[in-house]
């Protein structure tokens, strides 16, 4: 290897370099240098690489057997490289430094650039001191800390032997859980360097009971980000009569009547209606598309001043939470909405270029197949000043919805989504179980009918398919309050 940074063109097929392929980290910093230094030479703006390790498994128990076990293990890399207000996106599984520049060449022949001649001059390019968040953080060893895989049979097949015991009139039970542990190493032609490790899990029921005619189907899932004793500790027993609990309500619920109602919506997964109806449209993925209803309306009132929210990557363990972005850029709280006033979109590098909005740490991926976006980590309404008391004793009929199912989203925000447990609420009380509710709505326009929030803020654990793939996410919310919204029903 030559022993400066003055490199041209000819050398480098005479480059010998031998990273460690079990662990990213130092040994990457000198072959990613003159790489980058190739893309740059090449007349790119800015060229990203992005390296992963990924070790995943999960685990199902249908009624009293282990149904499925599924490891997955994987290795790659992708290279984006930009060019005016152009990019382009390339992956290879194979991290060979002839791998990753022909991955790179690749790149920069879809913009319309090549490499120098035989007589070019390659820049090394000066990478900051490595930020390691696994090393600093003490995440090394989290897989080999994490369950085995006997240990994860055994807790679901008791799991569901306890949900055996606490239903009545069981079709089916199923308990899933999944380990998903990820190294990954970003280093850009800007001076970014960084890796991080990731062991995101879950766990959790879906139950199916039947009487005749009469059908309910409740699930309840938990995520967390960083704790390998996560399954150890779930407390399934809880779960399980939380879950029973309320399939049995539903399972003779009647089926509620269309119409326009006030609703009080629980918090927790409540907030996936804030999420999708909401959240994406404050991405610039969406502006740079002119899918958002909010593209110029930043500083403007779009919600009612009851509400405020937030999207971050740093609360404690919960499903979104990330030390760093796909991007190399560390983790912030992002204020979105205050009081009611658009105050920040969410934007990744991409975004930040053609939109003008500063980065917010969102760049996100599935996976190294994928070029990052902007994406949303920990996404919830702030908790309000009113008490679960007041929101319902302002209702003289409305329905309350407990627990909130699948649902759509148009790309400018209309949605509809399924209730799954839902309670008719008349003079301020619970009276009744409902079923088959389908709110039908507009994000616009729900966003100004939220005039009531509660005190008691919940988060729950989420999945958030878009451009850079499926991503782990945080809804929340606390109780809140819509003065009116359309309900499909019977």
């Amino acid at each position: 290897m030559p022993s400066s940074s003055l490199l041209i063109s000819k050398e480098l097929p005479t480059l010998d370099y031998t990273p460690d392929r079990d662990r990213f980290g130092e040994s990457w910093r000198s072959p990613l240098s003159t790489l980058l230094g190739i893309g740059r030479a090449a007349g790119a703006d800015f060229v990203e690489f992005f390296l992963e390790r990924s070790n995943y498994i999960s685990c199902l128990a249908e009624d009293d057997a282990i149904t499925s076990i599924s490891p997955r293990l994987s290795t790659g890399a992708g290279v984006r490289v930009f060019k005016g207000s152009g990019d382009c996106y390339v992956s290879t599984n194979d991290l060979s430094f002839s791998g990753l520049k022909t991955a790179l060449e690749k790149a920069l022949s879809i913009l319309g650039l090549t490499i120098p001649g035989p007589s070019g001059f390659i820049p090394e390019i000066n990478l900051e001191l490595l930020r390691d968040y696994a090393e600093v953080r003490g995440k090394e060893d989290w897989l080999t800390q994490s369950s085995s895989m006997q240990e994860m049979g055994d807790v679901l097949l008791r799991s569901t032997d306890e949900l055996n015991k606490k239903a009545s009139h069981v079709q089916s039970r199923r308990a899933a859980y999944f380990r998903d542990w990820q190294e990954v190493l970003v280093a850009a032609s800007d001076g970014v360097f960084a890796r991080d490790i990731r062991l995101t899990q879950s766990v959790g029921y879906n139950l199916l009971c039947a009487d005749g005619e009469h059908r309910s189907s409740i699930g309840k899932r938990l995520g967390s980000t960083g704790d390998p004793n996560f399954l150890r500790g779930w407390n399934y027993a809880t779960t399980a009569d939380e879950v029973s609990e309320s399939a049995g309500k539903m399972l003779y619920a009647d089926y509620v009547e269309s119409g326009t109602y006030p609703i009080i919506m629980a918090n927790q997964f409540g907030g996936v209606i804030f999420h999708e109806a909401c959240g994406h449209l404050l991405e610039t993925t969406q502006i740079e598309r002119k899918t958002t209803p909010f593209m110029e309306k930043k500083g403007e009132k779009i919600a009612h001043e009851s509400l405020t929210a937030w999207d971050e990557g740093l609360s404690s363990n919960e499903f979104g939470t990330i030390d760093m972005d796909d991007e190399g850029m560390p983790a912030q709280r992002t204020l979105l909405i205050e009081n009611g006033i658009l105050k920040n979109f969410l934007s990744d590098r991409a975004g930040s270029m053609r939109t003008g909005h500063p980065r917010t740490g969102s760049g996100r991926r599935q996976s190294y197949t994928y070029a990052a976006a902007s994406r949303m980590r920990n996404t919830y309404i702030a908790p309000g000043d009113y008490s679960l008391d007041d929101l319902f004793a302002s209702v003289d009929k409305g329905i309350y919805c407990k627990k909130m199912g699948g649902g759509s989203v148009g790309p400018t925000g209309e949605f509809n989504f399924s209730v799954d447990e839902a309670y008719l609420v008349e003079n301020g009380n619970i009276t009744k179980p409902l079923k088959g509710a389908i709110l039908i709505g507009e994000a616009t326009e729900i966003m100004d009918r939220i005039s009531m929030c509660s005190n008691d803020l919940g988060l729950a654990a989420g999945f958030c398919g878009s451009v850079s793939g499926s991503v782990y996410v945080t809804v929340g919310q606390p109780h809140l309050k819509v003065d009116s919204i359309t309900v499909g029903g019977r």
